[in-house]
């Protein structure tokens, strides 16, 4: 081979070989592969980043980013109006705010959510309020609402209901709650990167709660509040004779408005200023309901019962009569009659028309002996005393009604003839609420059926029993009653009882509409109509001898063709012809008087 002439013939040609960078050398060859595989694994980890992101969490991802985007709103639903028998709102709803704070449920004043969203606060929300016009007036049969509790929460009829959501919490509000519930609606909005509403995306409108008609009327509501404005504690419950409550009320009263509306609102004068006020009254109770919740013994009201227990079951009959000694006397006991004990003086001859009209204990101690405590409670239990009657209400008291089983095995003692004694005219251990003193009042009145009572108009009246007095035996009773009402009665508020209602002229028969009599020393006007009044007084005696006994009395008017059932009962007031009979009749001038 030749190499030129820089070269000499003494250089030697070898074989050129080809030369590996890696021969003998792992570590050069380890470097070969190393970034390959780190691309591949980088590869490999974006697609399953990739593949995560799209298909395993694509869903929570979208969503994520449209909520960064966009924000749901709940609209919430008023709740049902609640109206009286004559289309009048008892409740209504009104625009207002809430804000949800640690679980919390309020309701703001409109500057308040104003000046909140104005600063941004995203959490306060357009609501509908819950007002009550009628305010302390109405408040235990209506009720109230509050945020529901943990405890509700638990309960199964609860158990769509979210944490911050407002529910009936007493009264009618509680009891029809699902009905007068409404379904909340939602907004989808589309909002900037600071959260502030740029243009809705969709609205699924609220439903309204429904519309409820109650037979209470608003305005039978408000004489009933003017006529115990006097009363400290007690209760009235006004019903037609066939189990519709036309009026309830409990005193002491509350301002429902102070639950559900905000803070700026002032309650009513007559009434506790703030939910603490009434919440701290340990002594008056006020959110009891005394007039389905209260328990007492009936007094003399009860006499109506132990009289027709006594000729239902053939006992005694009209003829059977009993002489007023003016005391009777069981080796150291003594039962008097209370005409003895005021006035030094008896009744005479009492039969079972003047023994109700008279109220006479005498005849009622001798009838109760007679009848006897098992019979007596048997009767008792079928007018409706000893369990619940099934008002819409909850929290309605059964009451007690005594045995001798119940005594010996409560007390430990047998049962004595005093106990029959005072069980007659009322005492002892018997115990009704008001509302069962006004079902037995409605049996006599109407004839003698006992109806559930109710709230809902248009609802057809439920017969719990029927025929509970004959032919025979309601003549005398409503005889009795009426007697009790005019002169040579003891309901002396009653007497020449009348009212001034042009339109009840035309209905003037002698019997239930009559030609007024005009009382000593005053004139009858010419529009001045008598009304015949069928009632009982009773006076209740309980606690130690300085405490002053409950006043009752329960009535029907007119007397023969019975249009309204009133039961009051003023806890340790007086005697019922002197306390409780004033209300009633202030109440049943002001029923007459819109006729």
């Amino acid at each position: 081979m030749k190499h030129g002439i820089l070269f000499g013939e003494s250089i030697k040609t070898e074989k050129i070989k080809k030369h590996r960078y890696d021969d003998g050398n792992i570590e050069l060859r380890s470097r070969g592969f190393l970034l390959p595989i780190v691309l591949v694994i980088v590869l490999v980890f974006i697609v399953a980043k990739l593949f995560s992101l799209q298909i395993i969490h694509g869903d929570e991802y979208k969503k994520l980013a449209d909520s960064n985007r966009t924000r749901t709103q709940i609209i919430h639903a008023p709740r049902g109006v609640i109206f009286d028998r004559d289309g009048e709102p008892l409740v209504y709803n009104i625009p207002g705010f809430r804000q949800t704070k640690d679980k919390k449920t309020i309701h703001l004043s409109r500057d308040d959510a104003l000046s909140k969203i104005a600063k941004g606060d995203r959490s306060v929300e357009i609501d509908s309020l819950r007002e009550y016009p009628y305010k302390d007036a109405a408040s235990h049969a209506i009720g109230y609402i509050g945020q529901i509790s943990e405890d509700e929460l638990k309960l199964s009829e609860f158990k769509n209901y979210p944490s911050s959501d407002w529910i009936g919490k007493s009264g009618i509000e509680r009891q029809y709650e699902h009905d007068l519930r409404g379904i909340d609606g939602k907004q989808l909005v589309e909002v900037d990167a600071m959260g502030k509403p740029m243009r809705s995306l969709g609205q699924t409108d609220p439903i309204p709660g429904k519309n409820i008609t109650l037979t209470l009327s608003a305005n039978l509501q408000k004489a009933v509040y003017n006529a115990t404005k006097d009363v400290i504690k007690g209760a009235v419950v006004v019903s037609n004779p066939k189990g519709e409550i036309l009026a309830m009320i409990s005193r002491p009263t509350f301002d429902p408005n102070l639950f559900t509306l905000d803070e700026t609102y002032i309650a009513s004068k007559s009434s506790y200023p703030t939910i603490e006020a009434i919440l701290s009254d340990n002594d008056k109770q006020p959110l009891l309901d005394r007039s389905i919740a209260g328990v007492y013994p009936p007094g003399s009201t009860f006499k109506i019962v132990t009289a027709i227990s006594g000729l239902e079951n053939k006992i005694i009959d009209e003829n059977y009569r009993v002489e007023d000694t003016g005391i009777l006397r069981i080796g150291d006991f003594s039962f008097a009659n209370w005409y003895f004990t005021q006035y030094g003086r008896t009744d005479g001859e009492v039969d079972v028309v003047k023994g109700i009209a008279r109220s006479n204990d005498i005849f009622f101690y001798k009838l109760g002996q007679l009848i006897g405590v098992d019979t007596l409670s048997d009767t008792a239990r079928k007018f409706g005393l000893g369990s619940a009657l099934g008002i819409d209400l909850q929290g309605e008291a059964a009451g007690l009604v005594p045995t001798k089983e119940w005594k010996k095995k409560t007390l430990g003692e047998d049962w004595y003839l005093g106990d029959n004694y005072h069980y007659g005219i009322g005492q002892g251990y018997l115990l009704a609420t008001p509302l069962q003193v006004n079902a037995w009042t409605q049996v006599v009145a109407n004839g003698g059926t006992l109806y559930q009572p109710h709230f809902i108009k248009d609802q057809k009246s439920k017969v719990k029993s029927q025929n509970l007095i004959s032919q025979k035996s309601l003549p005398l009773i409503r005889q009795g009653m009426v007697d009790a009402c005019n002169r040579g009665g003891v309901a002396w508020p009653f007497f020449d009882f009348k009212v001034k209602n042009q339109e009840l002229l035309s209905k003037i028969d002698g019997k239930d509409f009559l030609e007024p009599t005009a009382a000593t020393g005053s004139a009858v006007a010419s529009d001045d109509v008598g009304i015949s009044v069928a009632c009982k007084t009773g006076t209740a005696q309980h606690g130690g001898e300085d405490t002053l006994p409950h006043a009752w009395i329960t009535l029907f008017a007119p007397a023969y063709n019975p249009q309204i059932v009133i039961t009051v009962l003023a806890e340790s007031s007086g005697e019922g012809s002197n306390i409780a009979a004033p209300i009633a009749k202030k109440i049943l001038e002001e029923y007459f008087r819109k006729k």
